[in-house]
């Protein structure tokens, strides 16, 4: 099965009827890994309120299968999650699975997190001076699977398993520190890492087919080759308006591509479109560019999905 670190959305019109007018929602249906799905085949779903409406922010609501409330919180784009403010997750038994805030995606601040069974997880901090993604938030509290606490403001020993990942080793002052190892079951890998003060300072993976890698940083997006402001060039220069669109049509395309693990684009996919032969043209000249780098987790190369927007401006 293919992996991604990041999540498409199909955007499904759904329409409510009553004797009074009432804001009309939409509804995206994802599969078990939340990759975009049908109606016919889905585990999740999530509702956007109020979607035709122009409003600052849009309240997202994400659903177990059961209909049983996944996550609640708010999005500035009411086309692709752009997360603000507080965020609430949830098992499908009930219990708060995570509370946490974010500013543009970037999540701010104190989290907190608990077990299934209700029992508290852990407390971590966000700073906000936070900038490179290979820093890691403070875990300021920590408790076992067997309710025992492990790291204590800030101190003591780190070993959680969470959907397929392992990870375990020492924090001091909340961060990471000395040789961290662990490993991955999909995308499947064992690493062993040294850290500093929460800084990264090596790290060896092993992949699935058992080749040893080197790096210096946990993650690394794909860029294109020539760099991003050679690839947002490109965007404007070559994208050229139908004849039917000139002049009459403006807005946004949104849409998504795979950076595949070899710098290639596929998979290209219109999110949001504008008609006109635009979307056609749009995923033309995208697939024209060439030479990307592809992303890097753990010096091992894997798939990443984009999202963009594309305006076409009076």
């Amino acid at each position: 099965m293919k992996s991604y670190l990041h999540l498409a959305l199909l955007l499904i019109p759904l329409l409510s009827f009553s004797q009074t007018p009432s804001p009309v929602s939409k509804i995206i249906y994802f599969d078990s890994i939340w990759k975009e799905s049908t109606e016919d085949n889905y585990k999740y779903y999530r509702i956007i309120k109020d979607y035709y409406s122009d409003n600052s922010t849009y309240e997202v609501f994400n659903y177990y299968k059961s209909g049983t409330l996944e996550m609640a919180g708010k999005s500035t784009n009411k086309d692709y999650l752009v997360k603000e403010g507080q965020f609430v997750h949830y098992y499908e038994n009930g219990n708060k699975k995570t509370v946490s805030k974010y500013t543009k995606s970037k999540p701010i601040g104190k989290q907190y997190n608990w077990y299934e069974n209700g029992q508290p997880k852990s407390e971590i901090e966000y700073l906000e001076n936070q900038k490179e993604i290979d820093t890691d938030p403070k875990i300021i509290q920590f408790y076992n699977a067997q309710n025992v606490q492990t790291v204590v403001d800030g101190n003591g020993d780190y070993e959680d398993l969470n959907n397929g990942f392992f990870e375990s080793g020492k924090i001091k002052n909340g961060l990471h520190d000395g040789i961290w190892k662990g490993y991955s079951k999909k995308p499947k890998y064992t690493f062993v890492e040294n850290y500093e003060n929460g800084k990264l300072i090596s790290g060896t993976s092993i992949d699935s087919t058992n080749i040893e890698h080197s790096y210096k940083k946990v993650y690394q997006y794909p860029v294109p080759k020539k760099g991003m402001n050679n690839f947002y060039s490109y965007i404007g220069k070559a994208m050229k308006i139908p004849n039917a669109a000139k002049n009459t049509v403006f807005g946004k395309i949104y849409l998504t591509f795979v950076i595949e693990t070899d710098g290639s684009i596929v998979e290209t996919k219109i999110i949001k479109g504008l008609g006109y032969a635009l979307d056609e043209e749009a995923i033309r000249i995208l697939k024209n560019y060439k030479d990307w780098n592809p992303g890097v987790m753990r010096g091992i190369p894997v798939r990443v999905l984009y999202s963009l927007p594309i305006t076409i401006a009076k």
